[in-house]
């Protein structure tokens, strides 16, 4: 039974780090083309930019050139692996 229980955490966890790249791909996408305003926008910069906002103290953007997101998706997928395999690895 526990080992059901590690698969379901890990499919969950695996889930949550596809969610989070997407609305981070999505916030970047929509910066370009919506309003900082719209309620679209401001939901999902209020749910992505607390994850961006310490990677941009340390890493300033480059001009028009904002690399935190690209980090950041590294960092949450690298994050999201090793989490998994520890998980499993409990099976």
């Amino acid at each position: 039974m526990g080992g059901y229980v590690i698969i379901t955490l890990a499919r969950v966890v695996n889930i949550l780090i596809q969610l989070i790249t997407l609305l981070v791909i999505v916030k970047v996408f929509l910066s370009y083309f919506m309003s900082p305003y719209h309620p679209l926008r401001s939901n999902i910069d209020r749910i992505i930019d607390p994850l961006l906002n310490p990677i941009r103290r340390i890493i300033p953007s480059l001009g028009a050139l904002d690399l935190s997101p690209i980090i950041l998706i590294v960092i949450i997928q690298l994050l999201g692996r090793i989490i998994i395999s520890i998980l499993l690895s409990l099976r």
